[in-house]
């Protein structure tokens, strides 16, 4: 029988890899949206991540006996992946969203004359539970004990098998653990539990270690879970079963948090703290919303019969530490969902942990300035196209420091195709650095506010320590008025901001700019452009002009063109970007101006 599946909750984490899932398993999907803007999003998403045939738009309102209005006559399959998952929330809300909606959804499934299955997702904390009917003195404790997020799971799985049971609807249930990434690329949007302590780690923010050796909080990737749900309508065995869908190999808590912060290179706490510590301390110290802390157990979880389910299916689980590491990497890539779209990731040159954002292996590099990251760039690298930004070793999102630039500048020529070096500020030594090592490979040097053809830095921005201590407490506000003259430009600046924070990368970038401020650095620099055979373009702000010895340089080169971009100054990628990206795009002749459009 051909399979037609709806999917319930079908925007989130989990519903949107289902149907992923559903599709490469050839199956036609429809999807119950509250929205048409919903529905919009979502397959905006499913056509960015290859899924074919988008699924038929299904309006769903829970506050109608209907429940669903379109077609929905023949659907097969039904995968409730709906509900609330918030901490905070009161028991009321929890209630409607997590459980009311299980009954409607069971009462339509129960009207399909073709339902061979309805697939519920429920909770590896709170599945397995009694169906019998709860009592109002229950429900009270359990609301007042677990929290109303997790009670309202508890609840909502004895109902679905209660009221599957009562109609007669053949039911599956799968149990997974915290949701991670999808095991090949890390992608998730999911920033509750596990995630919010990832981030912690990445800051530098978490003062203990939680747990001790044996507290265990399992994870499954998204897309393993997936593909597990797409294969129970098709077990006649599976009807009427549970599943704890979860990785036993997971480390404990601890040990796996002390990986993520290896794998991060950044140090983690010495200090662990026991969970009933944890439990008694006050939140504003720990910082963690009380429902969360049910999730800290040393419990194990009954896995046997989902393992000899997806043995029997073929279906093999991927490797926990590698899925981990990449769903973190997702995470930082993406700022914890500052910032969920666009093209981020990090890739490793030469041996060093690199962040770049933009077209994968596009010939054009980005090498931004001081004291700003590559995001600070990726408005002018959108409108440039086929670009894109790599933050230099110890900025930005970037581990290592100036000691590996060497290596790394030579394996990125070498190893990822950089052809055209686009060099910022302290980016402009760079570029130059890589285009005299490997002439014969760097095509084109375009240099933004080159700092040694320009006039030197102020006095307090060659003292390493001041510029430390000065980077490590700036507020955005106060950077925006520093480097652009204007307050409007902080919210460019936050990402810079929190990166500055994080780690040694304020002393790195005081380094740098104690160096650039030196005479005889700049002087060496100058000396190495007489040397480069190749064509240099040179791009300044009028309001942050080249010295008149920097000028006679570039006139003394055959294949050196100025551009000047009007009321632009050192960072004309935060102020005039589009100006920016049509002067990297058409190298002038002889320095006429940009001509703001």
């Amino acid at each position: 029988m051909s399979r037609h599946a709806l999917v319930f909750g079908a925007t989130g984490l989990i519903g949107r890899h289902l149907i992923l899932a559903l599709g490469q398993a050839g199956v036609r999907v429809s999807a119950a949206n509250r929205s048409p803007e919903s529905y919009r999003r979502l397959v905006r998403w499913l056509e960015e991540h290859g899924h074919g045939e988008a699924p038929a738009d299904l309006r769903v309102d829970f506050e109608t006996p209907s429940l669903v209005h379109g077609d929905a006559a023949d659907v097969t399959e039904i995968y409730n992946c709906a509900g609330a998952y918030r901490f905070g929330m009161p028991a009321e809300e929890a209630r409607r969203a997590n459980v009311d909606s299980v009954r409607a959804i069971v009462a339509f499934a129960a009207g399909l004359p073709r339902l061979r299955r309805l697939v519920h997702v429920s909770g590896y904390r709170v599945g397995g539970q009694d169906p019998e009917p709860w009592s109002d003195e229950r429900r009270r404790e359990t609301y007042e004990a677990l929290g109303a997020y997790e009670a309202s799971k508890v609840e909502s799985d004895a109902v679905l098998q209660a009221t599957a049971d009562r109609l007669g609807v053949p039911w599956s249930i799968v149990n997974p653990s915290s949701v991670i990434g999808d095991s090949v690329t890390g992608e998730s949007d999911q920033q509750l539990g596990l995630a919010a302590s990832v981030k912690e780690i990445w800051q530098g923010t978490m003062a203990a270690l939680p747990g001790g050796a044996t507290t265990f909080v399992p994870v499954v990737t998204v897309d393993h879970l997936a593909r597990f749900m797409t294969l129970l309508p098709l077990d006649e065995g599976a009807e009427r079963s549970a599943y704890w869908v979860l990785d036993d190999d997971t480390p404990p808590l601890p040990d796996l948090l002390a990986r993520v912060a290896e794998h991060y290179q950044v140090r983690a706490p010495r200090t662990r703290i026991p969970v009933p510590l944890l439990k008694r301390l006050p939140r504003w110290l720990t910082k963690a919303d009380p429902e969360t802390l049910t999730f800290l157990s040393d419990d194990r979880y009954p896995t046997g019969p989902a393992d000899a389910f997806a043995a029997r299916h073929g279906l093999a689980r991927p490797d926990v530490v590698t899925s981990v590491l990449r769903w973190a990497d997702h995470l930082a890539a993406h700022r914890f969902g500052a910032l969920p779209a666009g093209r981020r990731r990090f890739t490793v040159v030469g041996g060093v942990r690199t962040f770049e954002l933009g077209e994968p292996d596009a010939p054009t590099v980005v090498l931004p300035g001081l004291p700003v990251n590559a995001d600070t760039w990726a408005p002018a690298a959108a409108a440039l196209g086929h670009a894109r930004v790599v933050d230099l070793p110890g900025l930005g999102l970037s581990a290592g420091g100036r000691g590996d630039w060497p290596r790394w500048l030579a394996a990125l020529v070498d190893e990822t195709g950089a052809r055209h070096l686009v060099g910022h500020s302290v980016g402009a030594a760079a570029a130059l650095e890589a285009a005299l090592a490997r002439p014969d490979l760097v095509e084109r040097l375009t240099f933004v506010s080159p700092f040694f053809l320009q006039a030197r830095a102020r006095l307090a921005a060659r003292s390493a320590l001041l510029s430390r201590w000065y980077l490590g407490r700036v507020r955005p506000e106060s950077l925006a008025e520093r480097l652009t003259g204007d307050v409007a430009y902080a919210g460019a600046l936050e990402s810079s901001v929190a990166d500055l924070r994080r780690g040694r990368v304020a002393a790195e970038v005081a380094r740098l700019l104690a160096d650039v401020g030196r005479e005889d650095r700049r002087a060496d620099l100058r000396a190495g452009l007489r040397r480069y055979p190749g064509s240099v373009h040179v791009i300044v702000g009028a309001d942050d002009p080249l010295t008149a010895e920097g000028r006679m340089l570039l006139d003394t080169l055959p294949r050196a063109t100025v551009t000047v971009v009007p009321g632009a100054g050192h960072h004309p990628q935060l102020t005039h970007p589009d100006e920016l990206a049509h002067a990297l795009r058409v190298p002038s002749e002889d320095s006429p101006p940009v001509v703001p459009s």
